[in-house]
């Protein structure tokens, strides 16, 4: 790892049209791993997820930019994406950003969490042995089936992975910066970066109203 031991995650918010959509996945719900990966572009994209490489720019720019191309009418929150200044590019073509939160998490502490995952292959149901455990070690939920641990999850695929990810991401961070768009916050538990995240956020964006108050 180079010499700082944090990480920089961005995280982005576009505003477009009447709707906002939230593009993320429940922890246990696997719709990111069995979703996309189903498809050509994502079959590829496993390819090298499954020998603890980053997937290229021009695949997970494609994957991405497919998916966004269908919901321009609407608001979007991005986890993780761009992570190059090729994904950022290309990002730009096709809207105008809000704000941009990097979130500082020291190395050890991603490298921990990383290398604790582990999943269902037939579903795609994703544990952390750490704070989100199965009920029986090792079993899944809801099949009885053993768990397994991806091979891009083992902690020597984790590290080269933060390593290679710093690097790309420095450049995007750097971009955001200089557009006075970026917000940076440190820490290592999520209760405790979450309320000024939600204060920064809560600023940004209107109070979402429930089908009862229309």
């Amino acid at each position: 790892m180079p010499s700082s031991p944090e990480r920089s995650s961005p995280s982005l918010q576009q505003k477009r049209g009447p709707q906002r959509t939230l593009l993320s996945t429940s922890p246990r719900s696997g719709c990111t791993y069995t979703g996309w990966m189903q498809t050509e572009v994502g079959v590829l994209a496993k390819q090298y997820l499954e020998r603890g490489l980053l997937v290229p720019d021009h695949v997970i720019t494609r994957v991405m930019m497919t998916e966004l191309e269908k919901r321009r009418a609407e608001h979007w929150l991005l986890d993780g994406f761009p992570r190059t200044l090729g994904q950022a590019e290309a990002l730009d073509r096709i809207c105008e950003l809000d704000l941009v939160i990097s979130l500082h998490i020291p190395f050890e502490t991603l490298k921990d969490r990383l290398s604790a995952r582990w999943i269902h292959p037939a579903s795609g149901r994703v544990y952390n042995m750490e704070f989100n455990p199965p009920h029986v070690h090792g079993i899944d939920d809801v099949t009885g089936e053993p768990l397994v641990q991806r091979e891009d999850d083992k902690p020597e695929a984790v590290t080269a992975r933060l390593r290679k990810y710093k690097d790309a991401a420095k450049p995007v961070i750097e971009l955001y910066k200089s557009r006075g768009i970026l917000h940076s916050f440190s820490g290592t538990e999520t209760n405790k970066i979450w309320p000024y995240v939600y204060a920064l956020l809560s600023n940004k964006i209107p109070p979402l109203r429930s089908e009862e108050e229309h």
